[in-house]
């Protein structure tokens, strides 16, 4: 049952969260509007600040799997934590997590009539608005610790209107090159907008833009780079940790599978030496945080036969580390490929790095209007020297869907059980599969 709307709610407002994010899409032109002066506007507004540390986390690929390492080792030490990531697979909710749970439809509803009755005659995006209510949200929850996972770029993305005590860029790829620029360094000097000075400024990729470094320096930021002041090192039993000052030996492998994830990690336990006054942390925290903590699609290996695999993986970057994921796995006879995209995607780059690993593509619709179509990506394949055939044995094909729950029917019904299939592309193809299986499974 939909909560009922508060007595303070703004007249006319939506009675069930569903409706509220209807309205949210419909209203304002630009899905995407760079700039944080309106966003700072009805932050003031609302009085949104934090009294307890702040964690961002920017970055092309690996910033929900830090957040939610983050999230994990600090729920294990007994901390009230609250956490901003997205984007969502199945629910909205899934976007505002407060003790390692989604927020209520009600809560959420709170903050947004919170935020409706104060942006007046401002006019704020989608994301700018949810954002300032899951912000308002986390603000009213008490909470010992917040980690924000900034959605686009940095600099000007809705989220840097707060101050983050300690900021954390992952990796710095291409991506989103009509907001954020067409190179490494243009991209590096967006991410970098979440440092602040005097503040610790983590980067955990091995080979940060200088664009990013220079920024750090002049701003005067206390800028963490891996290999100079934190590194890790492993076996195929543990890995180790070293920071500025402290080390942390005999750790578990994170339970999120993948190449870069030590990465992330390492990142992760830079964040936290660096706040160890404020939020200290035990060895033991950190191993068993590390274990248990669940990202949904990154890598996510689903149990039974055929072999599964749901993975966001939407650029070449990501692509890259899917395909040695692959190949660190065991042996599979054929690989089928569920994959659907967004047009504005260097669709051509994600393909180069999986056409080898890959033996049938069943490619698809998804339902925006920026993506691209199932024959689009058929062409692409296409281009990139895939020969499909339509014989009965064939050994490659590419078939096209209206949907990824049809995509991946049609894998599963050809797939051996000593097969395996590969969900990847856009959170909306994960998403897709996701929601026929969780309503087969209920």
């Amino acid at each position: 049952m939909p909560t009922p709307i508060q007595p303070d709610t703004p007249a006319g407002a939506p009675t069930t969260l569903d409706a509220w994010l209807a309205l949210l899409e419909a209203r304002h032109v630009k899905t995407i509007d760079m700039g944080l002066e309106r966003v700072a506007q009805v932050k003031a507004q609302l009085g949104i600040a934090f009294d307890c540390p702040v964690i961002m986390v920017a970055g092309t690929n690996g910033k929900g799997s830090t957040c939610s390492m983050l999230e994990s080792i600090l729920l294990q030490a007994g901390y009230a934590v609250g956490l901003y990531i997205k984007p969502h697979f199945l629910k909205f909710n899934e976007r505002a997590r407060i003790g390692g749970e989604s927020a209520s439809d009600a809560a959420l509803m709170a903050s947004f009539a919170a935020v409706e009755a104060a942006r007046g005659t401002v006019s704020l995006s989608y994301f700018e608005f949810t954002t300032l209510a899951i912000m308002h949200l986390l603000q009213q929850a008490r909470l010992d610790v917040v980690i924000l996972e900034v959605g686009l770029g940095g600099r000007l993305d809705a989220v840097n209107v707060v101050d983050a005590d300690v900021a954390i860029v992952t990796s710095i790829d291409i991506d989103h090159t009509d907001y954020l620029g067409d190179t490494r360094e243009k991209i590096g000097f967006e991410k970098a907008g979440i440092f602040r000075s005097g503040k610790p400024a983590i980067c955990s990729d091995p080979m940060p833009p200088a664009s990013l470094v220079r920024h750090a320096e002049a701003i005067g930021a206390d800028l963490w780079l891996l290999g100079r002041d934190f590194n890790y090192s492993g076996d195929k039993q543990q890995w180790n940790f070293g920071g500025r000052s402290q080390r942390r030996n005999a750790l578990s492998y994170p339970s999120l599978r993948g190449a870069n994830q030590l990465l992330n990690a390492s990142a992760v336990l830079a964040a936290l030496e660096a706040l160890r006054l404020r939020l200290p942390v035990s060895a033991q925290e950190v191993r068993t945080g590390l274990v248990t903590v669940e990202l949904p699609g990154r890598f996510q290996v689903l149990p039974g036969r055929p072999t599964v695999i749901l993975d966001v993986a939407h650029n070449p970057h990501a692509a890259a580390t899917l395909a040695q994921n692959f190949d660190n796995m065991g042996f599979h006879p054929y690989t089928y490929a569920v994959f659907g995209s967004m047009l504005d995607k260097d669709i051509d780059g994600v393909i180069a790095q999986m056409k080898a690993r890959v033996d049938h593509w069943c490619v698809t619709d998804l339902p925006l209007p920026r993506a691209a179509t199932a024959q689009q990506l058929r062409n692409r394949l296409l281009a990139a020297g895939i020969v499909p055939s339509e014989a009965e044995d064939a050994q490659c094909t590419i078939r096209t869907f209206g949907s990824p729950e049809n995509a991946f029917t049609d894998a599963r019904k050809r797939a051996g059980e000593n097969d395996r299939i590969a969900v990847f592309g856009s959170f909306l193809t994960v998403a897709g599969v996701m929601a026929l299986r969780n309503a087969e499974l209920h």
